[in-house]
Order: structure tokens, then sequence, then C-alpha cells
């Protein structure tokens, strides 16, 4: 089962006909309800936000956005990365990760980061096996969950063509 595993797992892009899908796989995953400019980055992102398809079973998505820094680099928001409990552990969240971070290293774009619940132990070290660094804390960052603290997680991404 092993090697041949990864074939079952298919990413698509979110587009305006498929996007219902990144809605109700948000609204099973996150305690929070996304409003339309979340929608509005996700869909203009292109590439950098997908669905993640386990035997053609939508199971999971990354939804980014790019963010314009003083002096012009961009670098990259994951503002959700989540996959459906009976799915986790197969590798979509990896595959998922793993397609943003390629983007990173193939666009040049230095820089992404995230927030995660300070008690979401799961997420966290999920991430930290991709070469994240919890770089700051917020208190209160969210408004309406226990507890309301974030951290904010962040990785530096080696570009695949240097500019010399």
């Amino acid at each position: 089962m092993g090697a041949g595993r990864e074939v079952l797992i298919s990413l698509d892009g979110v587009r305006d006909k498929n996007v219902m899908q990144l809605k109700k796989l948000n609204t099973a995953l996150f305690p929070v309800r996304y409003n339309d400019k979340y929608y509005a980055d996700a869909l203009s992102s292109g590439e950098f936000t997908k669905l993640a398809y386990y035997s053609d079973i939508c199971v999971g998505a990354i939804a980014c956005r790019l963010e314009k820094k003083e002096g012009g680099t961009v670098r990259v928001y994951i503002m959700t990365l989540g996959v459906l409990a009976p799915y986790r552990g197969l590798g979509v969240g990896t595959r998922l990760l793993n397609h943003v971070l390629d983007l990173c290293s193939k666009q040049n774009i230095p820089e992404i980061y995230l927030h995660v619940q300070t008690n979401n132990e799961d997420a966290i070290s999920f991430y930290k096996k991709f070469g994240f660094e919890i770089t700051e804390t917020i208190q209160n960052y969210y408004n309406n969950i226990t507890p309301p603290d974030c951290y904010v997680l962040t990785k530096l991404v080696t570009p695949i063509n240097p500019k010399k």
C-alpha cells in the first residue's frame, strides 16, 4: 500500500463554480466563520489555494493570501489548511502544504506564515515538521474561541532558482 497510496490524492484549483466545496469544508473544519473577503482572497491567490481529493472525495483544502510587504517583496499567508478527520494521517495535508511550499520556491517567495491557536498541538507539530518556527505569540487574537491566543508560525523558503 505504501508508495501507491499517493496517487489517490489529487489537487484542484478553487474557482467560482467550486468555491462552495471550500465553504463546506471550512464549516466542518473550523470554529470560525469566514467572510467574503476571505473567499475573494482565496480565489485571487490562484494556484496557492487548492482543494484536495482523496479517491475523488473532497476531503481538505489550503487557502492562502499573497501579501506585499514594504519594499515590494511578497509573502504567503496560509489562511486555512484543513483535512476532514477521517482522512488525516493519509498525506493529504502534507500534499497541500508541499504544493504551496513548492510554489513559493519556484516563484522566489521568501516567507510563508500562519496563525494557529496556542492549544492546537497537532497543527503546531505538523507545521514544525516542515520547518516552521513559532516567531510570535498574539494574545486575544481570536474573538469567539478559547483559548483566544495564537502563535505565528513562520518559515523562510529557499528559492529553487536564486537570482544571481
